[in-house]
């Protein structure tokens, strides 16, 4: 049996009877588990529950919404949710969900699956560094601030990258401005992009009818695992409007992606929904139904995305 496997039938037993509130939880954690949390073999019950409970919540946090409600009720780490009985937690969470136990209960399976997916990620020697690539370099975090509460929509981007290569000397990127459909023409070779500082716009082109390509010449020649910082500034052409979306979709290991949305006290959208490890083409598709997000007082949202999957979205929609 493989860690995957061994680490969700680990994880299955965990959640009988009281779940992590169990008495001698020591006696409830396996091998594998042990190594996920972290947990020492002097480690006490109190110690033991700690580690296990703040483990499995942070795996939990990057789960779609409807499986992090449904496996923090089967390990009783919800504070409503702290039952005696595990069915008793199923029935919560189905009540939670407003779905029948038996919908609840395979949320629960598919949830602990997903919970083990990326915790043997995180463990394994494969993940400790992420994979080379072709283009010799990875993102370590991603921080976008997008102003959608004046004349032109602008952005200001701040990325730190890590290279895995020797001798790296530029970086390929590429930004694509959504147009409208009522717009004909795309106008998107106005894309207007600036560099704050940690390089120099070397080359520009069109990938696409939407897709901006440009290579950012690095100040000196990056080593293998030398990080850069670099920041830009970007505006949407003169009368030009953006889709109702705003998205990472990284070509290559993103480990953090941090978006600030800033849409006004004036004219806040209607609704916002998360979108959140969905496929690029489904971005604007009616039928995804994603996490509602809320606004705050300042009509400003902000959101935090955890080791991105390549060729997967991350970001937000809205509707005014």
């Amino acid at each position: 049996m493989n860690a995957l496997a061994e680490l969700v039938d680990e994880l299955k037993i965990l959640r009988k009877g009281r779940g992590v509130f169990v008495s001698h939880i020591g006696d409830r954690i396996g091998a594998t588990l042990r190594a996920v949390c972290d947990v020492d073999d002097d480690d006490g019950p109190a110690e033991i529950r700690q580690k296990v409970s703040r483990r499995l919540e942070g795996l939990a946090s990057d789960l779609p919404s409807d499986l992090r409600v449904a496996v923090l009720a089967a390990f009783a780490l919800s504070p409503d949710a702290r039952l005696p009985l595990y069915q008793d937690r199923v029935g919560w969470a189905a009540a939670k969900l407003g779905r029948d136990p038996r919908t609840a209960r395979r949320r629960i399976d598919d949830g602990i699956h997903q919970l083990a997916q990326l915790a043997t990620l995180a463990v394994s020697p494969e993940s400790a560094a992420p994979a080379e690539s072709t283009i010799g370099w990875h993102t370590s975090e991603l921080r976008v601030a997008l102003a959608l509460d004046r004349g032109r929509p602008e952005a200001l981007e701040y990325r730190r990258i890590v290279s895995d290569q020797d001798d790296l000397s530029e970086l390929d990127l590429a930004m694509t401005l959504t147009v409208p459909p009522e717009r004909n023409g795309s106008g998107s070779h106005e894309l207007g992009v600036n560099v704050f500082y940690g390089g120099t716009l070397t080359e520009r082109g069109m990938e696409s009818s939407e897709r901006f390509a440009f290579v950012l010449g690095l100040p000196r020649p990056l080593s293998r695992g030398e990080t850069h910082d670099y920041a830009l500034h970007v505006r949407v052409p003169e009368g030009q409007r953006m889709t109702p979306h705003f998205a990472c979709v990284p070509k290559h290991p993103c480990e953090v992606f941090d978006l600030r949305i800033r849409f006004g006290q004036d004219h806040p959208p209607s609704r916002i929904h998360l979108l959140n490890n969905v496929f690029q083409r489904d971005i604007d598709d009616p039928k995804l139904d994603g996490e509602p997000v809320s606004i705050d007082g300042a009509g400003e949202i902000h959101l935090t995305f955890r080791n991105l999957s390549p060729g997967l979205a991350y970001g937000a929609r809205w509707e005014f």
